[in-house]
């Protein structure tokens, strides 16, 4: 008995040795040389230097002097750093008859109240979308994925009509509104959603939990991710909106406008114009970085590449 126990004990021991040489030699196969691993570094260090001279520039203009802005072919990096740039931007803001205050609360009153709510119905429509059945749930799904193909130049008519049959235009709300039905916010919610176990949920109703309180206590925190990056995406478009067609008084304009307004007047104003595309990138920028991890596990879970 005892020598079948060691016979069996050392078939044991070949097959798990017979089984870890093929996995090594699998690794072999997979393997790159170190000179595929030096080309591969190269190639990605490139193409991420070609992304990143964008905003490097546009950095590096806001410090420049006129002469070195105008300067063709232009520089990538400043020989003369300089400020004067936001000296004069913040010169011609003191002019303005609105205080620049003013305008900028307009800009957090518009993309505060506009990304909480669409958090909040994105979650809400997305839950049942991806948790429940119902009749038209896959109609509804593929008019949202069609949805994103469409620009938003295509919606901007039907969208005026719609809010100027509202009454909300020259008002907050004509931005705020539509930033609520936010397409790309509802699908990335929808497909984080259909990957919480359904298991889960039904643990948490049979112990009593209501439909709200499996919604906000188990699922929001579970697709945080998903809602993080909502966030910033709208918060970039929100940020930047100059009030287009909607808001005509002077008092509820936003930041951005302003902004235009202010470096719209000329070449003498192109390094004032130059401080000004730092700034509106300062805030966008900031928020990615800080939050760019929750932006790449939300894409993977959602299938966008």
């Amino acid at each position: 008995m005892e020598s079948k126990d060691i016979s069996q004990l050392r078939d044991l021991k070949l097959s798990n040795i017979k089984r870890k040489k093929a996995v090594k030699k699998g690794k072999k196969r997979l393997s790159r040389s170190w000179q595929g691993d030096f080309a591969l570094s190269l190639l990605l260090i490139g193409f991420g230097l070609f992304s990143a001279y964008p905003l490097v520039f546009t950095i590096a203009n806001a410090f420049k002097p006129l002469d070195e802005i105008f300067l063709f072919p232009p520089r990538l990096f400043p020989r003369n750093f300089t400020l004067d740039n936001f000296v004069d931007l913040f010169n011609l803001i003191g002019n303005t008859r609105i205080p620049i205050s003013r305008y900028f609360f307009n800009t957090l009153v518009i993309t505060i109240v506009g990304v909480s709510g669409h958090v909040l119905f994105a979650a809400l429509a997305a839950y049942p979308l991806a948790k429940h059945k119902f009749p038209g749930k896959a109609l509804i799904n593929q008019l949202i994925v069609y949805s994103l193909m469409f620009s938003s130049l295509v919606t901007a008519v039907p969208n005026y009509l719609v809010i100027s049959w509202l009454g909300l235009i020259d008002t907050h709300l004509a931005i705020i509104i539509p930033s609520w039905g936010f397409t790309l916010g509802l699908f990335l919610m929808r497909q984080f959603m259909v990957t919480i176990p359904t298991e889960l949920l039904e643990a948490a109703k049979m112990d009593g939990a209501g439909e709200y309180r499996v919604f906000f206590k188990v699922v929001m925190p579970l697709v945080k991710p998903a809602w993080l990056t909502v966030i910033i995406l709208l918060f970039q478009q929100l940020w930047s909106t100059d009030g287009g067609a909607y808001i005509f008084t002077e008092n509820l304009k936003p930041l951005s406008f302003a902004l235009q307004q202010i470096v719209a007047g000329g070449i003498a104003r192109t390094g004032a114009s130059a401080a000004v595309a730092l700034l509106m990138l300062v805030v966008p920028i900031s928020v990615f970085i800080i939050s760019q991890s929750r932006i790449i596990d939300t894409m993977a879970h959602s299938g966008i590449k």
